[in-house]
């Protein structure tokens, strides 16, 4: 199974907040459909159909991410390698 980014994951989390809000404050065409294709590549990332589980498992992805620790090779890198 491939799993998203945390990065981006979070990314798309902050996006979709900001326009809950924004919507709650406003109501705005533009607004419902950006908010309605945040919610739904949230929900194709996640591997579900309803935003309600997705956001549940985009939180528990990053929660797992932040718990990780990073590997450091001998030279004190990370394991990341440049692209040249």
């Amino acid at each position: 199974m491939l799993v998203p980014d945390p990065k981006v994951v979070r990314k798309l989390l902050t996006r979709y907040a900001s326009l809950r809000i924004a919507q709650a404050e406003r109501e705005r065409e533009a607004t419902a459909r950006e908010l309605e294709d945040v919610s739904y590549t949230l929900c194709v990332m996640m591997g579900t159909t309803d935003i309600h589980d997705a956001v549940g498992r985009a939180d528990a992805l990053l929660a797992e991410a932040g718990r990780t620790p990073a590997t450091t090779d001998a030279d004190g890198e990370n394991g990341l390698r440049l692209a040249v």
